[in-house]
């Protein structure tokens, strides 16, 4: 079980990573290759962008939630205990 929470963690951190740099910063970045220079919508950020945000959002919260989960796992020994 242990072995899986964390093959699912570091999976997680790597998918992070390049869901992060695939963000643009300021008119340029990683995103511009795939698409990312379409009209944008009404709030300024184009539907791949948001998508890239939901994503990156998605991420991190399962990445925090594996990170409790393997604390938790340390600090008592093992889950089941």
């Amino acid at each position: 079980m242990l072995l899986l929470i964390e093959v699912i963690h570091v999976l997680l951190a790597a998918g992070l990573v390049i869901a992060i740099l695939l963000h643009s910063g300021k008119g340029t970045g990683l995103s511009n290759m795939f698409g990312g220079g379409v009209p944008s919508t009404f709030s300024g950020s184009g539907i791949i962008e948001k998508n890239l945000n939901r994503i990156t959002v998605g991420l991190a919260l399962a990445f925090g939630f594996t990170s409790i989960i393997l604390y938790f796992y340390t600090l008592n020994g093992g889950l089941g205990r």
